[in-house]
């Protein structure tokens, strides 16, 4: 499992406005370190902010009621906050709005994964079996290039779903604590690519 440390901003947020600080502070840092292939808008760069108005409370119980299920509580508050956030770092370009959250075995390309897994033959792919399992109950909450999901089926006692970093041109991923958690990787990484916060 991947390091859960803390993160460069020293804080773990659990409100909406807890949240909303800590994405100024975070759309600070994609700013200042973001290259000439990420598109940033002039009131982007002037006002920090990469998201979106906070998600209403309809709008999340619409978005459960689509899905089956309630949202765990950090992504819950997050998008309480912002729904949905385009300056995220590395390969993933944005973190979905309530509208836009989907099982993967419902996604275009989350479909093709599954079928792709589903036909390894390879007796040293242990792994396609479990990605198959994953990527069949897993909720999207992120892409690009590269996923960030969240597993119904491994729910700890704070409601919080396990948490993964797919990374498809690779075949491997990294396993979180929760999307919290994907979030300070995403700004750690950032930091260190950046040269230093």
């Amino acid at each position: 499992m991947s390091d859960d440390g803390p993160d460069p901003l020293g804080t773990r947020p659990a409100t909406p406005e807890e949240w909303r600080a800590y994405l100024y502070a975070y759309g600070d840092t994609y700013i200042r370190t973001a290259n000439e292939y990420q598109v940033i808008t002039a009131e982007q760069e002037e006002t920090r902010w990469m998201g979106g108005e906070p998600a209403t409370e309809a709008a999340l119980a619409a978005a459960e009621d689509r899905l089956g299920t309630r949202l765990p509580p950090s992504l819950r508050a997050f998008l309480r906050a912002s729904d949905g956030w385009s300056g995220v770092g590395g390969w993933i370009e944005e973190i979905h709005p309530c509208a836009r959250l989907e099982w993967m075995r419902d996604e275009g390309n989350g479909a093709f994964l599954i079928e792709l897994y589903r036909g390894e033959d390879d007796d040293d792919d242990e792994g396609a079996e479990e990605y198959v399992a994953l990527f069949m109950r897993a909720l999207v909450v992120a892409a690009g290039e590269d996923y960030w999901l969240l597993d119904p089926a491994r729910v700890g006692p704070d409601g919080e779903w396990r948490a993964y970093l797919f990374k498809p041109k690779y075949g491997d991923s990294q396993e979180f604590a929760d999307f919290t958690a994907l979030v300070h990787d995403s700004h750690r990484t950032m930091v260190h690519l950046g040269g230093g916060a």
